[in-house]
């Protein structure tokens, strides 16, 4: 039984900024940004971490499959949320996976999103197991890195049977060449000088891992149809294919002029690219780089092309909106001191046993359907809503997080505190029933929102607790669209 891929799925922010816009603002200082200035990079939301991001992706990659089955879920950032409180549980959470199933946060390096993938398919079995890689990294304003950075969220499922691209071999190369580093405490990255990076570590880590891998499937390089390697670097991966032996066609597009170095999920968002594109009997190569190397080879198979449409990287790479406001930016990442008025001084401090007690509601966005009557609300509560019936603990769970809806009424409010303002809010009418008076998110400038507008559901932060470093998370409501990709 073929051991691989099952799914894929990914997660791009919907805000492009602009790179000719940062350097426009620090060229001044570091005229070397200019020629750094070309493209747009991924920009996420002021409601979006690495744990909504990998929320989006996960459920693009479980389109189609039953969630309930899962053995586990391997998430992997570099930009957790959270220190002590498992960020994987949060997700396993809003996607509704069973408790029982396994969940693991990986972290502290570039690779942890292949080694999750690598550690998925090694422990795979009868049920598929989710991994998940996904960053929003910090950079100081005129950095270089702040360039080639970008935010983004990768999935796969992974286990045995009927595979999209089974794994032929994979191997780990753990080797503490550090690169790059963020110690205990520090909000950015320290990075060393690039020439180095590339000769002392890309050319000499990399190469005998993937010989290895080559060997092991009995696989000839000249015979790859995808050479996924993440550094943001103009022609490294095609100097690193060169010495490799691996057909300059097959280094695949490292997604700089349209995304970014989305961090741990960048090895996985080209790999998922690179499946997108692929037809049945390629073989793709993937490459995680950090403190070493993990490397692993896949073949594509027939199932490609039953497998269900998803936005996937490539949709997400449509579904963009150009941002040409870099202060907003600074504004979303913290990087400069605003002066965000008194109605932003609320505080936000949790109630954890209320949390607790809410978090399905919350998190899983669970309502409720009556069993007497079968009309259907969110949230679910004690007594019917229907005015025929009014039952007693007549409710069983229904979930509403993938249902879609209609809107029934909007406002665009700048009275209300929002960190981007106006803050748009309105009545949603489920599909099936149940309505709610909900937050919207990604809301374009100039887009026209009318009543009858379908509107879908979407994981994001709801508010801050920054005097005690919490927060809490919450549904938010925005327009359909539709970008969906075959496999």
């Amino acid at each position: 039984m073929d051991t691989g891929i099952i799914a894929f799925g990914g997660y791009l922010p919907k805000a492009r900024l602009q790179r000719s816009e940062i350097a426009k603002a620090h060229s001044w200082f570091n005229p070397g940004l200019r020629g750094l200035a070309k493209g747009e990079r991924t920009m996420a939301n002021w409601d979006e971490d690495s744990v909504t991001m990998a929320v989006e992706a996960g459920r693009d990659c479980l389109t189609g499959h039953d969630r309930a089955g899962l053995s586990g879920l391997f998430m992997a950032s570099t930009s957790f949320p959270f220190q002590d409180r498992q960020n994987a549980g949060i997700v396993g959470d809003a996607l509704d996976i069973n408790a029982d199933a396994l969940t693991v946060d990986l972290a502290s390096s570039q690779r942890a999103g292949t080694s999750a993938l690598a550690l998925a398919l090694r422990s795979a079995g009868d049920a598929p197991a989710l991994v998940i890689a996904a960053d929003k990294r910090q950079t100081k304003a005129a950095a270089p890195l702040e360039m080639s950075y970008g935010d983004g969220a990768a999935a796969l499922l992974v286990g045995q049977g009927d595979v999209v691209a089974r794994l032929l071999a994979a191997s780990s190369e753990a080797v503490d060449f550090v690169d790059h580093y963020r110690g205990q405490g520090e909000e950015f990255d320290y990075a060393w000088e690039a020439r180095w990076i590339r000769d002392e570590g890309y050319n000499q880590i990399v190469p005998p891992v993937v010989t290895r891998v080559l060997e092991q499937a009995s696989v000839a390089a000249s015979d790859i149809s995808s050479f996924c390697f993440p550094p943001a670097a103009r022609n490294v991966a095609a100097g690193l294919a060169k010495k490799l032996g691996v057909p300059a066609e097959a280094v695949a597009d490292n997604l700089q002029a349209t995304c970014g170095e989305t961090g741990t999920a960048h090895a996985l968002v080209m790999l998922i690219k690179a499946l997108e594109d692929a037809k049945p009997g390629d073989r793709i190569l993937v490459v995680g780089f950090g403190q070493g190397c993990d490397v692993l080879l896949f073949e594509t198979t027939e199932a490609l092309k039953k497998l269900a449409p998803r936005v996937g990287i490539t949709g997400h790479l449509a579904r963009r909106r150009a941002e040409g406001n870099y202060h907003k930016f600074l504004a979303f990442n913290d990087l400069m001191v605003m002066e965000r008025g008194i109605r932003s001084e609320l505080d936000k401090a949790t109630s954890l046993s209320t949390h607790y007690r809410t978090k399905d509601m919350a998190q899983k966005m669970m309502g409720g359907e009556c069993t007497a009557c079968g009309t259907v609300q969110f949230p679910k509560t004690n007594i019917c809503v229907s005015p025929n019936c009014g039952a007693v603990d007549s409710q069983k769970d229904h979930p509403f997080a993938e249902k879609t809806g209609r809107l029934n009424s909007f406002t665009a409010d700048r009275l209300t505190y929002s960190p981007d303002p106006p803050a748009y809010y309105g009545m949603v009418q489920f599909e099936g029933g149940g309505r709610l008076m909900n937050d919207f998110t990604d809301i374009d400038p100039d887009e026209e929102l009318d009543v009858g507008l379908e509107m879908r559901m979407m994981f994001r932060v709801k508010d801050y607790d920054n005097a005690r470093g919490f927060r809490r998370y919450f549904w938010k409501a925005t327009p359909v669209q539709t970008n969906a990709t075959k496999g």
